[in-house]
């Protein structure tokens, strides 16, 4: 219960990777138990950003959380200096939370760390707390930015965000001001002081082995010795710590003003302290061995002078009285040996000490000289001050009891002041205690509010999730109310369900905004991706889309968000924040259950990487960009196949709908220097767009990389050629999966005589992409780019297992076909379509699809061979055929 903790390991921002920010984590130990079993634990402590909870774990690499503290309500309080365990000692680091009607303790290796704590937690707090009131609860349409988030989805939501977060882009935004008894200087510690604290953190804890890969590297903030002088806000002191270092020191204006070289410094110090750490500990260690072997030797020794005296050879000729003799003087050596041994360690650390002692000593020494010039000095201005009073004395004639009072009043009037500032001391404690007591008060009363708002939010989601339904149905029954439109007859009744009609279809947009007192947000014109939700031509599609839209809203508020999804992911990169990702089978079930939106873009580029780095290396810097040159220099034969599509890709979409749209150029960018990179395949319809999902989330280089990725290394070759080939024997191969996956469906589909492979083609060429809705196209994505294509195959199945009860129940091929065509876009829940790919179909072996590609690769290429004979006989035929100039047409016949 009493471990020690392991060293902090929060990252400091502009160290480390670069593309990170700053992540509050690290370790601290945590008062947890009950009665006798109540100690500290150390503890991974993870701060969540989106809810304002800090996170606490047994390991980094946990994947749930222990428990958690509700920080948005919480208030913070540590333990003064005044209270420390010895008057020379280190002033403890514990400080409380107080949240939820409870307390939890905590501590810091350190009183700087535990600051660094305070002082961060406190900053959330206040963001956040700012931020409920300024942020939009419908987090679809409006999505916090993620920290390494690029492309175009994360360059709109960042620009749709700016006006959420005031005050971010100056210097003049609200800081977090912990206030403090203590003034707190910043200096730069030598050396000594840093090789003296860690003695001491060794001394107070021990070193947690199992957390060496993790924490080794220490807390990288360098805050220096901290005496304590008085009580001011720690950000003025930092500031007037700066001001009075460039203004007395110009060196230094450089190294703190930049901070480049400090940092550097910096983590300089903290290898150097490190390898320190660890040198100690393995000394330590071959020590401890030694002492082991020696007590092993000694063992041996002593079991083979038993074994020698005990054989029947020596006792032979030796008294039985001798032989006892001999044992006994046996064991006085042993212990005589033992006891020089243990004399020869304590003359050892005797020595130590004499040596600390002389350095202790030598540093009196020079303590003791520089006392005894004080006092010289002090002996000199007492001289002096004697010849000036005597002085005073024979210049005035006055009674003896005269010159005594002059130096009687400055006496009284220091006492006087001293007086004053004693009863100023108690009044500002008092004033403390009694501001303390209310900031309590109010975080209570906060904490009531917040509960009740809390309450209420809940009740406002149930009731929007429950009026979305309505809505839904609502338009369906107006949809059938509504009079055909082959009847001519005109009443009121038609009117008004007309109007009710148009009334409903209205997309609410900013340019209304007394609508929002009235009525909820329900359905934005486009979701966070950029796709719009209702189109704006077809009135049956616009009635369909909305409805849609509206079961995607309630599928959403009404589904169980489970707290450990995020807090996973979390989790997950702050266990890798001093290494990198690395395939796992962790990361593999993160990745297929959905990449959160603000992670999305560093784990897609993270992947592409991961599948060309075989091609990055034998390329030269430049290498797109050389391409994108040489393709805007001379055409292609592709150049005008692309420009024809570029505005065909994704209409829908708000950053491809129109020639001046960002992603349009984009776009173009990459399409031209692939057809450069591959002339074989230069440009296939389908292309564009997966280059068009890809540059949503990743930058034109990285989209670029993305499509090397699919054509190159995921799909089999001649997949993108203009004969197909690849295509057309993955049909074949899922034709042969679903005859043994969902048998009954495949004997329906072979009854009726339906080729759903005319359906599943556009799947395959394209991953989905205008097929299924666009939350489940980016999660079949996430799991594509980690897996490869197998995951198409997967979620190809998954759709038709999804709907196989409806589509059995369809009896003639008409409806079956067209129940098809649309029946995707109609599925919605995301995790039941997940389930159903990576559970219900297993097993899935890739080898089984490897093979099944060889064996119909052959087939079709034969069937290729002899169309290509057919023909090549039908053209001879015709060019050799007696009646060729008789052939004419209609035309010239008229004439």
């Amino acid at each position: 219960g009493g471990e020690g903790a392991a060293p902090g390991a929060t990252a400091e921002p502009g160290v480390g990777p670069g593309r990170e920010p700053a992540r509050l984590c690290g370790y601290l130990q945590k008062l947890s138990g009950k009665g006798p079993l109540r100690g500290y634990r150390s503890r991974w402590f993870v701060f969540d950003s989106r809810r304002c909870y800090l996170y606490y774990f047994k390991s980094p690499q946990d994947a749930l959380p222990l428990g958690h503290l509700d920080i948005a309500d919480a208030c913070f309080s540590y333990t003064g200096p005044d209270e420390a365990a010895e008057p020379g000692a280190e002033p403890p680091a514990h400080f409380q939370v107080h949240s939820a009607g409870a307390v939890t303790v905590l501590k810091a290796p350190n009183r700087q760390l535990m600051t660094y704590w305070l002082q961060e937690l406190q900053q959330k707090r206040w963001e956040y707390c700012n931020s409920l009131d300024l942020v939009k609860w419908d987090s679809r349409t409006s999505p916090t930015p993620g920290d390494f988030s690029k492309g175009l989805v994360a360059r709109d939501n960042t620009n749709s965000m700016s006006s959420f977060r005031p005050g971010r882009g100056n210097n003049d935004s609200r800081k977090s001001v912990f206030y403090t008894s203590e003034e707190w200087e910043l200096l730069e510690p030598s050396p000594k002081d840093l090789e003296e604290s860690m003695v001491q953190e060794e001394r107070k804890k021990p070193i947690a082995e199992g957390n060496k890969g993790v924490t080794g590297s220490g807390f990288p903030f360098d805050f220096g010795r901290i005496p304590y002088k008085g009580r001011r806000p720690l950000k003025d002191m930092i500031g007037s710590y700066k001001n009075r270092h460039s203004s007395v020191d110009p060196s230094t204006e450089g190294t703190w003003g930049s901070g480049g070289a400090n940092k550097l410094a910096s983590e300089m110090q903290l290898q150097v302290q490190n390898q320190q750490e660890e040198l100690e500990r393995l000394r330590k260690d071959l020590s401890s061995q030694k002492e082991l072997v020696r007590l092993l030797q000694q063992t041996v020794r002593s079991s083979q002078y038993d074994k020698y005296f005990t054989s029947s050879r020596f006792c032979e000729g030796v008294p039985q009285d001798t032989l006892g003799l001999l044992h006994q003087k046996d064991d006085q050596i042993l212990g005589l040996s033992s006891q020089l041994e243990r004399f020869t360690l304590d003359k050892e650390s005797l020595q130590q000490e004499v040596k600390t002692l002389k350095s202790k000593v030598g540093e009196l020494s020079e303590q003791l000289g520089m006392l005894m010039e004080t006092i010289q000095a002090k002996d000199e201005v007492i001289m002096k001050l004697s010849r000036q009073l005597s002085e005073c004395e024979g210049s005035v004639s006055s009674p003896t009891s005269t010159p005594s009072s002059p130096v009687a009043a400055p006496s009284g009037r220091d006492q006087l002041e001293l007086d004053k500032l004693k009863d100023n001391l108690q009044g500002y404690k008092t004033q403390n205690k009694f501001l303390n007591k209310e900031i309590l008060e109010l975080s209570a009363l906060r904490r009531n509010a917040e509960r009740r708002e809390r309450d209420l939010m809940a009740k406002y989601s149930s009731l929007e999730a429950k009026l979305c339904q309505i809505e839904s149905k609502y338009l369906i029954l107006l949809q059938e109310m509504k009079t055909p439109v082959c009847s001519e007859e005109q009443g009121p009744a038609r009117d008004v369900i007309a109007q009710l009609l148009e009334d409903a279809l209205q997309v609410e947009s900013p340019e209304h905004p007394e609508q929002a007192f009235v009525k909820p947000h329900l359905v934005s014109e486009y979701d966070i991706y950029g796709f719009r939700t209702v189109p704006e031509d077809d009135e049956e599609e616009k009635l369909v889309a909305k409805v849609r839209a509206l079961d995607l809203k309630t599928l959403y508020l009404t589904e169980n968000q489970e707290v450990s999804t995020g807090v996973k992911w979390e989790n997950y990169f702050a266990s890798t924040m001093n290494r990198e990702m690395m395939c796992s089978p962790e990361l593999k079930n993160l990745i297929r259950a959905g990449i959160p939106h603000e992670h999305r873009s560093k784990v897609w580029k993270w992947c592409v990487d991961l599948h060309t780095r075989k091609f990055k290396d034998s390329t030269q810097p430049g290498y797109f960009q050389n391409l994108l040159q040489k393709a805007l220099e001379k055409q292609n034969p592709a150049s005008k196949q692309i420009e024809l599509d570029l505005l065909r890709t994704l209409p829908n979409n708000k950053h491809y709908s129109c020639p001046t749209s960002e992603g349009i150029q984009k776009l173009r960018n990459v399409l031209l220097a692939f057809s450069w990179r591959n002339p074989d395949i230069g440009y296939c319809q389908g292309l564009n767009r997966l280059v068009a999902v890809a540059l949503l989330y990743l930058e034109q280089e990285d989209a670029f990389w993305c499509l090397v990725t699919i054509v190159e290394v995921f799909m089999p070759r001649d997949y993108y050629t203009k004969t197909l080939l690849g295509s057309q024997v993955d049909q074949r191969v899922f034709r042969d999966l679903m005859s043994e996956k969902l048998p009954r469906l495949h004997t329906h589909f072979e009854q009726y005589k339906v080729d759903y492979t005319l359906i599943t083609f556009n799947w395959f060429l394209v991953v989905f992409v205008d097929s299924v809705v666009s939350d489940i196209l980016f999660k079949i994505w996430d799991s594509f780019l980690y897996e490869g294509p197998k995951v198409i195959f997967r979620f190809a199945l998954a759709l038709f297992k999804y709907k196989e009860e409806e589509i059995l129940k369809l009896q003639d091929s008409m409806s079956i076909f067209k129940y098809l065509r649309y029946f995707t876009r109609t599925i919605l829940d995301a995790r039941k379509l997940i389930s159903i790919s990576f559970g219900d179909l297993n097993p899935f072996p890739l080898r089984q699809i490897r093979n099944r590609r060889a064996y119909h690769l052959e087939k079709v290429r034969l069937e290729l061979t002899e169309l290509e004979a057919i023909r090549e006989d039908f053209l001879r035929e015709r060019d050799t055929s007696p009646d060729k100039g008789e052939l004419v047409s209609d035309e010239e016949e008229d004439t």
